[in-house]
């Protein structure tokens, strides 16, 4: 199930994407060649050391300003899978997610129906796999501090539409639970 978080900084859904790929099982056999040979094309595999074998799920947290060719993969050359096929059976983490470019989020809308990117190129045409978890976390405004209380807040009420709009209903459509977080207390 894909999850959206939705809560001010220090709530911990970073922290929480990052620990799900240690509650998912570990990859079987047939998972871990799969994984390993999209890690191997791309030319990440080895870089971490340990074994040449991919055995347990992916996490691929790419930074907000990637490109749509990063996400989904591309290359003029070279065609090669981008972060959400080298998330393939593992958590693909999308922080700050209104503030990746709308072309960006929507690219993933294939991969989240079909299991699959389709890049197309003048010579040829290429599929990676892309069956994986999708997990956004998002401000509840443009400043990031809106509570119930709204006592810090400066964002208008538009502005905060307008901030979570960019997360289009087609993409949203395809999010199965959406969690509201509040900071962490210390009480």
């Amino acid at each position: 199930h894909h999850v959206l978080m939705l809560g001010p900084p220090g709530a911990g859904k970073t922290m929480l994407a990052e620990r799900l790929p240690g509650l998912l099982p570990g990859l079987d056999d047939e998972a871990a060649l799969e994984v390993t040979t999209v890690h191997s094309v791309a030319g990440t595999l080895g870089r971490a050391g340990g074994s040449p074998l991919l055995s347990r799920p992916p996490f691929q947290s790419p930074h907000h300003t990637a490109s749509v060719p990063a996400i989904v993969g591309g290359g003029s050359h070279v065609v090669r899978p981008g972060a959400a096929s080298l998330a393939h059976r593992g958590v693909l983490f999308l922080d700050e997610a209104p503030e990746f470019a709308p072309g960006v989020l929507d690219a993933l809308r294939e991969p989240l129906e079909s299991g699959e990117i389709t890049v197309s190129r003048l010579a040829a045409q290429v599929r990676f796999p892309a069956r994986f978890q999708l997990v956004l976390a998002a401000n509840p405004c443009p400043c990031g501090l809106a509570t119930e209380r709204d006592a810090a807040c400066s964002c208008t009420p538009m502005a905060r539409i307008r901030y979570l709009g960019r997360l289009s209903g087609p993409l949203l459509d395809r999010v199965d639970l959406r969690i509201e977080m509040r900071a962490a207390s210390r009480a």
